[in-house]
């Protein structure tokens, strides 16, 4: 499999220009219509998983995704039985803003035989839990405290340091269903002092917020939980994201 994703993020980096990833939970994943609106909108990517799955229909998802769309599918797993060779890359997380050592080399160490063999682009990822007003399902799961949202010189420094240590990707993450998303003081603050390409999710959930984050320094910006409310948004956002 032709390892395409990281060059294309590096790429458009470059130029300034910004991506929008739509997440889709395999637990809620119903209808092909968000699929058709995301071709239409001309989404960068699909990023796939969740926090907890109930009904074991993961592999399922993700082949009827790459089945009806030619969008990069990328998995963000919430563990590591989330794989599947289906896909294109998967994001491969260190929890970096928690102390929980499963999440930061544990389970990888678990996943990497299957990883190697899944022809999967890896993609290694500083995942930060950034607080974001309310208790998320990222949170409960991963037993670990966000940074705090006000603490800017904290993730800044914890960015800095997935940089050092070699990972490719940081991703802040308000969480799904996010009270409040990162502040763009946080973005901007992160985003000064990494090269690396920087993510950021949890709590985007109009155009206005997703061109705050872009401004502030985002490179990608993700959202689920507002399209899976409200899928007239996902076309609002990308226009949004593309006219930056």
């Amino acid at each position: 499999m032709q390892k395409q994703v990281y060059t294309s993020i590096l790429k458009n980096k470059s130029k300034g220009k910004k991506h929008f990833a739509v997440l889709i939970d395999p637990d809620k994943f119903e209808s092909l219509q968000i699929l058709k609106l995301a071709e239409e909108a001309k989404v960068d990517f699909i990023m796939v998983g969740g926090s907890l799955l109930t009904n074991g229909n993961f592999e399922t998802c993700v082949e009827k995704i790459k089945k009806n769309t030619n969008i990069p599918v990328i998995i963000f797993p919430g563990n590591n039985l989330q794989i599947s060779n289906k896909a294109d890359g998967i994001l491969l997380l260190s929890l970096i803003s928690g102390r929980n050592p499963d999440l930061l080399i544990g389970k990888h160490v678990i996943a990497a035989p299957m990883l190697r063999s899944s022809g999967l682009e890896i993609l290694p990822t500083g995942y930060m839990l950034i607080e974001s007003g309310r208790q998320t399902a990222a949170l409960y799961m991963s037993n670990t405290a966000p940074i705090p949202g006000d603490k800017h010189d904290i993730a800044m420094c914890t960015a800095m340091a997935g940089e050092m240590l070699g990972l490719k990707l940081i991703y802040m993450d308000a969480g799904s269903g996010a009270q409040n998303c990162v502040s763009e003081k946080m973005i901007e603050q992160v985003s000064k002092h990494i090269a690396i390409p920087l993510i950021v999710g949890g709590g985007i959930n109009t155009p206005g917020k997703a061109i705050k984050a872009c401004k502030a320094g985002a490179d990608i910006i993700v959202v689920g939980n507002a399209i899976e409310k409200s899928k007239g948004l996902l076309k609002k956002i990308a226009a949004a994201i593309q006219t930056f």
